[in-house]
């Protein structure tokens, strides 16, 4: 059951939007490796405005995504791709739907 999740506020760099795009869809593939991770999406808020969002059963789940492949991958490519750093967001799942269809 998803109980605790990351909510990840990201701002392109002006002219890296496209990159900064590229880099979190080619994130998905690791997301799928990590165990722990329950569901990860990856979101445009708006022109040049991204996110992540993703949930976990608890809180040793989440930590390990926090110093996994797509945390490594963020940090090394963070100064290039974004205008201010990641704004990481610890939070807790009070309820979901389940999936329809």
């Amino acid at each position: 059951m998803e109980a605790v999740g990351l909510l990840v506020a990201l701002e392109a760099r002006a002219g890296k939007e496209a990159d900064a795009e590229a880099f979190l869809k080619l994130a998905q593939p690791l997301a799928l490796n990590e165990k722990a991770t329950l569901k990860w999406y990856a979101i445009e808020i708006g022109p040049g405005k991204f996110g992540i969002f993703d949930t976990f059963a608890n809180e040793e789940g989440r930590n390990a995504h926090l110093t996994g492949e797509i945390s490594k991958a963020l940090t090394a490519r963070a100064s290039e791709l974004f205008a201010v750093p990641p704004q990481v967001e610890k939070v807790k799942v009070l309820t979901k739907t389940p999936l329809k269809g």
